[in-house]
Formats: structure tokens, C-alpha cells, sequence
């Protein structure tokens, strides 16, 4: 029970705002892709296993980064109690359990399509290197944008085996969404970073960290109508388009404090529930 509970805390399980953010996109995807007027057992089987899929690649990302980060952990007042910063779990159990994972991953991917396995696959060096880029960028949110919303991608392969412009406009957006959120997650440590050098956007816009997350979220608004033209959506899709519009920029711009990390956690987590508000205001649109 002891290892169990360790298994649990090493994979943030009782911290699902990770793996929801990492859903969300691949909802999306599959949810723009997908023909609601038709039978609508495919598309719930799908959401399943983006579902897992996202629980398993978020787990397994998080022991990998705690693998690398393992020495950068004990320096940090909020990481280093982490079961491999802490050593209550080796780094050749953890590797242990990277294995495990990825192939339980595996196993739901091969109920895809051959051209969403490629891509998949395609994605792992991505998936697994976002933890080095804070080494040597002051844009290790960027990377993890374009590496958390690739299932956007994913989850319109998954229906249509090939690739326009529409899920790219999505994506191009979905990845200044994550850009936003991370930059105010990263403030929670920004101190501590600043010490022992690590780099971040939070660190690079600290100044004026809200003119950066204005920008951001709005070119993610901007990508959200877009694709709802281009997709021909219902008008009722451009006036609860106000909902995720006034979350983002009353709510997370305005509320933001720099000096208050429980702010910074506060409104990171609530773009769980922004994701909720796109998926149904999509589904809206399409019928």
C-alpha cells in the first residue's frame, strides 16, 4: 500500500488538472472532426481513449520529469518532497514504471487508425524532452504548448486521415492557451527558479507579465473563431463564444497577481473548466 501510495503521488493522480489539460485538445480535435448527426457511439468510445491515453502520457511524463529534474527538485521549496527528489522512489523504479506505462499507452493508441499511430509515435521525442528545454530556454512553455495540444491534431486524424488547415488554425491557438496558463503557473516558483537558473516566460515577462497573457489569449480567441467560420458553426457558437472570452481575459488577465502564488494556482486550475466550456460551446456549433 506503502508503494502504492507513492505510485500515486509520483503520477499526480490526485492532481488531475495535468492530465484533464492535456484532454481537452485531443476532445477538441475529435470533436470538430466528428459528425454529431451520426451514430454517436464511435466518437464516446474515442473520447474514452483520449481520456486514458491522456491519464497514462501525462503519468508518464511526470516521472520522467521528475527523473531529469531530480537534483533542480531539491532546491525547490514546492518539489522537494517529490518521491524521486526525495528518494522514496529510485530512478530505476520510476524508469520502471515510464516502460509500463508507455505500453498500456500503446495498447489504446492501436485502436486508432495507422495515420494517428504514425503521428502518435511522431510525438514522443517531444513529449519526453520538454523537461530539459527550461535548461536553455526562456521558452519551456512554448515547447510544452506544442507538445500538450498536439492530441488536438490526434483527435482529427483519428476521424479524418489527413491533415488542412482547420485543426492547425486550432492548434496554432491551443498552443498560446497553454503558453498563458503555464506563464502564470510558472510564478508559483519564479523565485526559487531564479536561483538555481532555471528559465521561463514567467521569468522573461515578469515585468509585465499581463500585456504577454493578453497577447496570448488572444490569438487563441482569434483561432477559436476562425475555426468556427471555417467550419461553418451555428451563430449560437459566436454568442457563448463571450463565456470562455470573458474567462480569459476578465477573469485570468485581471485577476492575476505576480506576488501570490495560491492567485497563480487558482486560476492555472480554472482553465480545466475553460476547457469543458470550449468542448460544449463546439458541440453547439455543430448542431
Amino acid at each position: 500500500m506503502k508503494q502504492l501510495d507513492l505510485f500515486i503521488e509520483l503520477i499526480r493522480l490526485k492532481k488531475p488538472i495535468g492530465f484533464m489539460l492535456l484532454f481537452w485538445p485531443c476532445a477538441w480535435g475529435l470533436t470538430i472532426a466528428y459528425d454529431l448527426n451520426k451514430n454517436l457511439n464511435d466518437y464516446f468510445f474515442y473520447l474514452i481513449l483520449f481520456f486514458l491515453g491522456s491519464i497514462l502520457m501525462r503519468s508518464a511524463g511526470c516521472i520522467v520529469n521528475d527523473i531529469l529534474d531530480k537534483e533542480l527538485d531539491k532546491k525547490v521549496k514546492r518539489t522537494k518532497q517529490r518521491p524521486v527528489a526525495s528518494g522514496k522512489i529510485s530512478v530505476k523504479r520510476g524508469l520502471f514504471y515510464v516502460v509500463l506505462l508507455c505500453l498500456l499507452a500503446l495498447a489504446i493508441l492501436l485502436n486508432f487508425n495507422t495515420y494517428t499511430i504514425f503521428l502518435a509515435l511522431a510525438s514522443m521525442p517531444l513529449a519526453f524532452s520538454y523537461p530539459l528545454m527550461k535548461r536553455y530556454t526562456y521558452w519551456p512553455q512554448l515547447f510544452l504548448g506544442i507538445t500538450f495540444n498536439y492530441g488536438l491534431i490526434l483527435g482529427w486524424t483519428s476521424i479524418n486521415s489527413e491533415i488542412n488547415f482547420i485543426p492547425l488554425i486550432f492548434y496554432f491557438g491551443a498552443i498560446f492557451w497553454t503558453l498563458g496558463f503555464d506563464t502564470i503557473y510558472g510564478f508559483q516558483d519564479i523565485k526559487d527558479d531564479e536561483i538555481i537558473g532555471i528559465k521561463s516566460t514567467s521569468i522573461k515577462f515578469k515585468k509585465n507579465p499581463k500585456f504577454f497573457l493578453l497577447l496570448c489569449y488572444l490569438i487563441f480567441i482569434i483561432s477559436l473563431i476562425s475555426v468556427g467560420l471555417l467550419m461553418k458553426f451555428n451563430p449560437v457558437f459566436y454568442f457563448f463564444m463571450i463565456i470562455p472570452i470573458i474567462h480569459l481575459l476578465f477573469y485570468q488577465v485581471t485577476n492575476f497577481k505576480v506576488k501570490s502564488p495560491k492567485s497563480s494556482l487558482k486560476i492555472f486550475k480554472s482553465n480545466n473548466l475553460l476547457g469543458m466550456l470550449i468542448l460544449f460551446n463546439i458541440i453547439i456549433g455543430k448542431i
